[in-house]
C-alpha cells in the first residue's frame, strides 16, 4: 500500500563556485601558482595578463571605441549573460588585481628564482654504486628489486620472502631466499652506512662494524647495541655499567659513539620533495609603532577573460543560422567564459578573505607583532576571529592552517597564534603559550644529570601563579616534543 506524506528537511548545499573558493582558500602561496597554471591549461578562455604581455604585441588589442560597429551594445551584452564580461577584460598594461597588494616581491631582486642545490637522490646514489659492480643479470635484477623496495629512510621493511615472490611474478626471476639475502648484504655495504637495514639495531650495528673494531670503545658500543639496546634507549645507565663492568667515563664514551650514528641513513642524501619552501602569504611591518599589513603579491595574479573567446562568443551568438553544431560551439564557449569568470571571482574573494582574517589576527595580537615576545600573546581561539570578521569558523581554520606571516621577529604559521586560555591565581587569563614558554625555559636550564620531572615542573608553575595539573604539564611538554625527564638525562 502506497502512502504519501510531507516532510521538511533542512539541507545545506554548496554551489560549484563556493566549492572552488573553499579549495582555493586552502591553497598556500607556494602552491597557488601551480593551481593557476592548471586552470590556465584547462580553460583557454582564461588568460594570465603577465604572460600575455610577454608573448603578444600591445597592438593586438588596441583600445576600442564604444560606438564602433564591432563593439557589443549594453543591450546585447545584457542578453549574453548575467554578468558583465568587460569587468574581467583588463587592459594589457593595467595590474588591476595586483596594485592594491604588497609590491615588495615585484622588484628585480625578488623576481629571481631561488636556487636549489643539484643533488643526487638517495636511490640514484645506490643505483650508481650498483652499476659499478660486476655481476650476473640475475643478481643485478635482485639487487635492483631490493633498492626499489627500500623506504625513504633507507630501511628494508619487506620480508625476504615477499621480495622473492615479487621477483618471480613481476620480473620472471626465480630466486632463492638465500640469493636475496646475499644481495641484501652487498647493498648493506653501500653508502650511506646503515642502508638496507631491517631494524634500528641492524642499522646501528652496520655502521659500528664499519668503524675501527680494534678500538675498545667501538667494541663495547657494538656490545651495547647488540645485547642492551633496550636499556640504552631507556637510559638505564646504572644497569649498563653493572652489566658490562664499565666505569661512568667508559660508558660516556660508548654513549657518545652511538649517538654519532645515523638512525635514518636514507635521509642523509635524500632531497625531500615533500618539503615545500615556506613563502609567507602576508608581511607585517612596524612603522614607528604602527603595524602595516600587506598581502604577498603572488596572491594577486593578473588574470582576465580571453578577448578572443569573448569575440568568438559574440560572433556565434549573432549568427542568424544556428544549427546543432553551432549551438554546441556557443554552449562550449559560454561554459568556458563562465568558468573563467568564476575562477577570477574566487581568486579575488580569496584575497579579500585572507586580508580580512589576517587583519583581525594582527589587531588581536597587536602586542606580540610589536614586541615578538611569546608572553604577550593573548588567548585566542578560532571563534574569536570568526566572530570579529563575521565568517564561519571553518573559513578561519582553512586560512590559519596553511598560511604564513613574515614579521621582523620571524615567519610564523597563523595557526601558532591560536591558543587556549589559562587563569592565573590573580584571576588574569593568559595564553597557554606563555606557560609553554616558561616550561621550555626551565627545561633548557635544568641540570641534565638530574632533569626536572613533571611533578617538579608543576610545582615551579604553581609558584609562578599558574595552577595547572601535572597531566596538563605532561600534555604541554609532549606538544613541544620534549621527552620525559628520564630520557633527557645525560651522563
Amino acid at each position: 500500500m502506497l502512502k504519501q506524506n510531507l516532510q521538511q528537511k533542512l539541507l545545506q548545499k554548496l554551489s560549484p563556485q563556493q566549492i572552488q573558493f573553499i579549495k582555493l582558500l586552502q591553497v598556500p602561496t607556494v602552491s597557488l601558482d601551480t593551481r593557476i597554471k592548471e586552470e590556465l591549461e584547462e580553460n583557454p578562455a582564461l588568460e594570465d595578463l603577465s604572460l600575455t604581455n610577454l608573448n603578444e604585441p600591445e597592438e593586438q588589442y588596441p583600445d576600442r571605441d564604444p560606438d564602433d560597429d564591432n563593439f557589443t551594445s549594453d543591450e546585447e551584452r545584457g542578453e549574453m549573460d548575467e554578468f558583465n564580461i568587460d569587468d574581467y577584460l583588463q587592459e594589457d598594461n593595467v595590474n588591476e588585481y595586483g596594485s592594491r597588494y604588497d609590491q615588495n616581491g615585484d622588484d628585480e631582486e625578488d623576481r629571481k628564482e631561488i636556487p636549489f642545490a643539484v643533488q643526487s637522490s638517495f636511490f640514484e646514489l645506490l643505483q650508481s654504486q650498483l652499476d659499478m659492480l660486476p655481476m650476473s643479470d640475475k643478481d643485478f635484477k635482485i639487487a635492483n628489486q631490493i633498492i626499489g623496495s627500500l623506504d625513504d629512510d633507507g630501511y628494508l621493511r619487506r620480508p625476504i620472502t615477499s621480495l622473492t615472490d615479487d621477483l618471480a611474478f613481476s620480473q620472471n626471476v626465480m630466486a632463492e631466499d638465500e640469493e636475496v639475502e646475499d644481495m641484501l648484504k652487498l647493498i648493506q655495504s653501500f653508502d650511506p652506512p646503515g642502508v638496507g637495514a631491517r631494524s634500528l639495531q641492524e642499522c646501528l650495528l652496520i655502521q659500528l662494524r664499519r668503524k675501527d673494531i680494534s678500538d675498545a670503545i667501538i667494541n663495547k658500543a657494538i656490545l651495547v647495541v647488540e645485547h642492551y639496546l633496550d636499556e640504552f634507549t631507556r637510559k638505564h645507565y646504572d644497569k649498563l655499567e653493572k652489566s658490562l663492568n664499565m666505569t661512568s667515563v667508559e660508558l660516556r664514551g660508548v654513549v657518545n659513539e652511538i649517538l654519532k650514528l645515523n638512525p635514518k641513513p636514507g635521509d642523509s642524501n635524500e632531497v625531500n620533495s615533500k618539503q615545500m619552501q615556506v613563502i609567507p602569504d602576508f608581511h607585517i611591518k612596524n612603522s614607528d609603532g604602527v603595524l602595516i599589513l600587506t598581502l604577498n603579491s603572488k596572491n594577486a595574479p593578473e588574470l582576465r577573460v580571453s578577448r578572443s573567446y569573448q569575440e568568438m562568443f559574440q560572433h556565434y551568438d549573432k549568427s542568424s543560422q544556428k544549427d546543432k553544431k553551432l549551438k554546441e560551439a556557443v554552449q562550449f564557449v559560454k561554459q568556458k567564459l563562465d568558468s573563467a569568470k568564476w575562477f577570477i571571482d574566487a581568486i579575488k574573494q580569496r584575497q579579500q578573505t585572507l586580508l580580512k582574517t589576517m587583519n583581525a589576527i594582527m589587531h588581536y595580537q597587536y602586542d606580540f607583532f610589536l614586541t615578538g615576545d611569546d608572553k604577550s600573546l593573548k588567548p585566542m581561539i578560532l571563534k574569536d576571529i570568526a566572530d570579529k570578521i563575521g565568517m564561519d569558523i571553518s573559513t578561519v581554520s582553512r586560512v590559519a592552517n596553511s598560511k604564513y606571516v613574515q614579521t621582523e621577529h620571524g615567519t610564523f604559521l597563523l595557526k601558532s597564534f591560536f591558543s587556549e586560555a589559562i587563569q592565573t591565581d590573580s584571576g588574569e587569563e593568559v595564553s597557554n603559550k606563555e606557560v609553554k614558554k616558561i616550561l621550555e625555559e626551565h627545561i633548557g636550564k635544568e641540570d641534565k644529570r638530574h632533569p626536572l620531572a613533571d611533578e617538579k615542573l608543576t610545582e615551579i608553575l604553581k609558584d609562578a601563579g599558574y595552577n595547572i595539573a601535572r597531566r596538563t604539564v605532561a600534555k604541554y611538554r609532549e606538544q613541544m616534543n620534549i621527552p620525559v625527564a628520564r630520557l633527557r638525562k645525560e651522563l
